[in-house]
């Protein structure tokens, strides 16, 4: 690997659409979270499930269909959600306008434009009432009533006062909330705990959050900028790596551009995998997918190409494994870039829990 070097270079804001609140904040690939292809809204489509040896074991039979999280995957039957359990089984009928996923044994759903939520019985346990509602984390949600944002305990009890123009979920105690028209940070009593003086902020994960003034940097706990603001753009923190932008993109270790090439920084800012890449994403279990020319591959940590680039396009890994696409179908390889589950799907997500949602167009 080459001496690393500090990336120290400025450049001028980089507009960015800020993420839905109410999206969870995973360490995702920035561009997709889940890639599919194009077409697959069209009406005659439908999703099943596949195991990890390719066999399908939830025929398709679902307009839409979502990973499982908690033995729970939501999936849409015409206009309406419900949920399945791991055998295909409808376990909570298809009755919501919209649903998410179960996170700390609760789900939001929505009927006539509010939101309420579930649990895993299906059992309306708060009543639809909330203009926009997230996930619970750490035992509370944020909500929206009448255009300001507060939060709820899981009885449904207001504990914080609506009272922000736009408020994150807390992560590792803290909530990033506007105050004025700043963002800053309020613990779980609501008491301010990191004034608002940034442009823009986000949830803390593993320790940092981003932060923009003009430029991006990292704060910790105390509030205290520990990465000076000095990319285009940065994302949160996964498996200790960062991906940021540099005159162009960038992550730490994380993925950066320089000249429109992407490289890595590490959690002091020194680059340590040289900008080579026309695109990159997160590092996920120890590898990252990086785009050279027109194909895709995969590096680890040191930068060392270890799945040559030839995919048209690649995700990053989850449970072992990771979905490819070649010739406008998807499959999955190995850690090796062993082809396990031959490209034969029209779309294809993640595996989660032992399952990975499929589609399939008709002719």
């Amino acid at each position: 690997m080459n001496q690393p070097k500090k990336v120290l270079q400025e450049g001028c804001a980089h507009e960015i659409i800020r993420n839905n609140i109410f999206s969870n904040t995973q360490c995702l690939p920035f561009y997709h979270m889940m890639p599919v292809l194009s077409s697959f809204s069209g009406v005659s489509d439908k999703w099943g499930y596949i195991d990890k040896t390719g066999m399908i074991v939830i025929e398709p039979q679902f307009d839409n269909a979502r990973n499982f999280q908690g033995g729970r995957a939501r999936v849409r039957i015409n206009r309406q959600w419900g949920y399945i359990d791991r055998t295909g089984t409808m376990v909570i009928e298809p009755q919501f306008d919209d649903a998410r996923n179960f996170q700390e044994e609760l789900a939001r759903v929505r009927i006539n434009r509010k939101w309420g939520y579930i649990d895993r019985t299906g059992t309306m346990v708060i009543k639809p009432q909330f203009d926009d509602a997230s996930v619970f984390s750490e035992g509370l949600s944020c909500v929206r009533i009448n255009k300001k944002y507060g939060y709820i305990d899981k009885t449904g009890m207001i504990v914080i006062e609506p009272q922000f123009n736009y408020a994150l979920h807390f992560e590792e105690g803290l909530a990033c909330v506007i105050i004025g028209d700043k963002y800053g940070y309020i613990d779980k009593t609501g008491k301010t705990a990191i004034e608002p003086r940034f442009d823009y902020a986000d949830e803390f994960h593993e320790g940092l959050a981003r932060v923009q003034v003009n430029q991006w940097g990292y704060i910790d706990r105390t509030g205290t900028m520990v990465i000076a603001p000095q990319f285009n753009y940065a994302d949160q923190f996964c498996e200790g790596l960062a991906r940021v932008q540099v005159n162009q993109w960038g992550k730490v270790l994380a993925w950066v551009k320089v000249s429109d090439m992407r490289g890595f920084i590490d959690k002091a800012g020194w680059m340590a995998i040289e900008p080579q890449f026309d695109d990159a994403r997160n590092f996920k279990e120890g590898l990252s997918c990086v785009r050279i020319d027109k194909k895709w591959g995969y590096i680890d940590r040191t930068g060392t190409m270890v799945i040559e680039p030839r995919f048209d396009y690649a995700s990053v890994f989850s449970e072992e494994l990771a979905h490819v696409r070649i010739n406008n179908k998807w499959g999955y390889i190995d850690r090796t870039g062993t082809m396990v589950i031959e490209p034969r799907f029209d779309r294809a997500f993640a595996f989660s829990e032992g399952l990975a949602n499929v589609g399939f167009e008709n002719e």
